[in-house]
Order: structure tokens, then C-alpha cells, then sequence
């Protein structure tokens, strides 16, 4: 699970545009995906999510990712068609209204899943954050707190993949349980998470001061993040894929 947010060297073209680039691609894509209420469109989207993971290389990862955002959507899906009332029965308590919604729910939760968890899997952290401050400008402060949230989201699923391997060591059999019972026994996990997250927090604040963080300007970087024409041509198609999403 925790290798589905690191790092993947490559020299594909996505790999190949600029940081901000990327991370424009990916707003496009989530402001498309709401802007947007066609499900032909929404199906496209998918589409062009499915088609950024397969031309950056990583093609293994972007159907784990799917696979693991379609079971939370179709939990989704059933909430939503048992809720909405609105419009003709078709089924029961079911309506069509309720089936149109609940379709266009799960596919903008997994359009905008998609993209932010595969340009993440593309982009080392330290870049996007040099990126920020040197391109957009910024404030590091701002940049830094982004980049270390991000950096942590593996590493807290490792601590609670750590705690939840030392309760079964204890007899706590989280294999056996399923649903909502499986859910009641990895609630109290969260507060020895908690407090090892509290103290990587010291620790990682105490390592920043040591190490000049309030010092740390625009100009600090030697890595330069020059825009190419590579860079223009995914800016138009963010606009196409924007502009699409109005007229449709």
C-alpha cells in the first residue's frame, strides 16, 4: 500500500514536463470532472486518467490505484442510489435520478483520485516544492508544509501497517474481521498513531530549525524548472480538456 505514493524514476513525457505543469494538469482534470454533468464526458476523463498512468509507465500502479478506488466507489454508488428519491422508480426504492446521480458521483471521485495519486507517483516531493517557490512564488513556508504532508502519508501507513502486524503478534485477528467490525477494531489504533505522529512532528520541526528553515528564500534553490514547448502543449490540452467541460 505504502509503495502506491513513492517515487517513480522514468524519462517519459510526463516525466518530462515541468513540476507546476503537472500539478496544472491534475486541476484541470478535477475542475473538468466537477464542472462538467455529461457522462459521456466524465467516461472521457476517465479515460485521460487511465492514459496519463499508462504513457508515464506506470501502468501496474495506475490499475492498483483503480481497483482500490472503485471498491470505495461502489460503496458510493449503492449509498447514493438507496438516498436520492428524486425522479421515476425503476426498481424498488431506485429511481433514475437516483442511478444518474449516483454514476456521477463515483466517476468524479475516481477522476480526481486518479491524477493526484499518479502525478505524486511521477514527481519527486522535493521538486514540487522548489517548483512552488521558484516558479508561482510561493511563500517556502507554505511549499514546505504542502511537501511534508505529502511525504508523510507513506510513512504513516507504515507505522499503522506496523501497529495493526504487532496486535495480530497479540492474538487480534484483523484477517477475521470484515465490514464494520473490522472498522471498530483499527479505530483505537489511531491513538498510538497519533502520538508517534506527534513525536516525527518535534522531531522534523527541530530538524527543519537546525538546518535554517526560517532562512529559506525564493533564490535558495540551484535547480532551475524551465517551461518547454512539451510544457505549452499540456497547458493547451488542460484548457481544451476545461473548455469541453463548459460547452458540454
Amino acid at each position: 500500500m505504502t509503495d502506491l505514493f513513492r517515487y517513480v524514476p522514468g524519462n517519459s513525457v510526463i516525466h518530462r514536463l515541468n513540476p507546476v505543469t503537472r500539478l496544472l494538469v491534475t486541476i484541470a482534470v478535477c475542475v473538468a470532472a466537477f464542472v462538467s454533468g455529461n457522462l459521456y464526458y466524465l467516461a472521457g476523463l476517465l479515460a485521460v486518467d487511465l492514459l496519463i498512468g499508462f504513457i508515464a509507465g506506470i501502468p501496474g500502479k495506475t490499475l492498483t490505484i483503480f481497483k482500490g478506488l472503485l471498491k470505495i466507489a461502489l460503496f458510493l454508488f449503492v449509498l447514493q442510489i438507496l438516498l436520492v428519491r428524486r425522479g421515476t422508480p425503476v426498481l424498488w426504492i431506485i429511481t433514475d435520478e437516483g442511478l444518474l446521480t449516483a454514476a456521477k458521483v463515483v466517476l468524479r471521485l475516481v477522476i480526481v483520485c486518479m491524477p493526484l495519486a499518479l502525478i505524486l507517483s511521477v514527481t519527486k516531493v522535493s521538486d514540487l516544492t522548489n517548483s512552488l517557490v521558484q516558479v508561482l512564488h510561493v511563500p517556502y513556508q507554505y511549499a514546505f508544509t504542502l511537501s511534508t504532508a505529502i511525504r508523510f502519508i507513506p510513512q504513516f501507513l507504515e507505522e499503522m501497517s506496523m501497529i495493526m502486524e504487532a496486535q495480530t503478534a497479540r492474538g487480534v485477528a484483523f484477517d477475521k474481521a470484515r465490514g464494520l467490525k473490522k472498522f471498530s477494531m483499527i479505530l483505537p489504533l489511531c491513538a498510538p498513531l497519533l502520538i508517534s505522529s506527534l513525536r516525527r512532528t518535534d522531531q522534523t520541526a527541530a530538524a527543519a530549525a537546525v538546518r535554517g528553515f526560517s532562512l529559506r528564500t525564493r533564490r535558495s534553490g540551484y535547480k532551475q524548472y524551465p517551461f518547454t514547448l512539451l510544457d505549452l502543449a499540456a497547458a493547451l490540452c488542460s484548457a481544451l480538456l476545461i473548455a469541453g467541460a463548459i460547452l458540454l
